[in-house]
């Protein structure tokens, strides 16, 4: 069974004008929890002067119990990052850099081998603390920079050793350029060349080819797909990118064993909530399609129940 990973307290409001209070984001992580998603992002440990609306993830870990944290994930860049969020409580952590060293730059100042110098030592902390690292490449399809990415390139720096300990590996559509077809040959090529470890899809819907673009990395072998309530998200060091598949979509799509009308009602309601808060405009279809279908289709007749 594919896990769905909700995304958006970390990419979803990235580029959100209205920086949600801590209280909101702590809310909102717990609902998401009851509502049975599996696997969340909860922040990142991004510059707030550059990303505001990442200020306060540390408080967020901190407020979360144990039993939460286990299915909650923090973006890190640095090994400063690491240490930060293992000493707050963090212990999944989502260690990020570019295949593309122009936007490995752009995004984190540094090219993407200082990036990769970093990483051992990051895993070393994270698995002595008892937690779980993934590294997730940025840019696996496209940079905004400098185009079309190599796959060759994604495959060697999923097999540097440097990276050996890493429990999963995310490959990033960033800009939402990917098609089905490019996905499937770069997901089953990185299952069949690099170590056994999870294979992750991050996609985005800036050409209405997110929701296709996570069915290809499934039928190819990709084990989680990322998504963003109502489709929010998009990097802020990648112009031209658009928000991230909409999770729920993607949920009623692939109908994970956690899926009810009633938990898909409780996600259209949480993205309707947080969207009125940000002053963004929905995007997602199945949220939409949730409001206007008749009850007697059993995926509309969650609202009663909510209600």
């Amino acid at each position: 069974m594919t896990v769905i990973r909700d995304v958006t307290l970390r990419d979803g409001l990235q580029l959100a004008g209205t920086v949600l209070p801590v209280a909101e984001k702590i809310a909102l992580a717990r609902e998401l929890v009851q509502a049975g998603v599996p696997e969340l992002e909860i922040g990142s440990l991004a510059n707030p002067r550059l990303v505001p609306p990442m200020a306060g993830t540390l408080e967020v870990v901190g407020a979360l119990t144990e039993a939460e944290l286990e299915r909650c994930w923090v973006w890190v860049a640095t090994p400063a990052h690491v240490r930060r969020a293992l000493d707050a409580g963090a212990r999944n952590l989502q260690y990020c850099l570019s295949v593309s060293n122009a936007h490995n730059r752009a995004n984190l100042g540094r090219a993407t081998e200082t990036s990769l110098a970093g990483l051992p030592g990051s895993i070393e902390s994270v698995l002595a603390a008892g937690g779980r690292i993934e590294l997730c490449l940025a840019t696996s399809f496209s940079c905004p920079f400098d185009g079309p990415v190599d796959p060759g390139r994604v495959v060697a720096i999923a097999n540097d050793p440097r990276a050996a300990g890493a429990a999963d590996i995310v490959l990033c559509d960033t800009l939402g350029q990917a098609v089905p077809a490019e996905v499937g040959r770069l997901v089953r090529r990185v299952r069949a060349e690099t170590p056994c470890r999870r294979v992750v899809f991050h996609g985005h819907d800036t050409w209405g080819q997110g929701l296709a673009n996570a069915f290809a990395a499934v039928a190819a072998g990709a084990e989680m797909v990322d998504g963003a309530l109502g489709g929010l998200g998009g990097c802020p060091f990648a112009p031209g990118a658009g928000g991230n598949t909409a999770t729920e979509d993607l949920a009623f799509g692939l109908r994970p064993d956690w899926l009810t009308p009633e938990s898909l009602a409780r996600l259209v309601l949480q993205q309707e909530k947080l969207l009125a808060a940000l002053g963004e405009a929905p995007r997602s279809r199945a949220a939409e399609a949730a409001r206007a279908t008749p009850p007697v289709f059993r995926w509309a007749g969650g609202f009663a129940v909510r209600s």
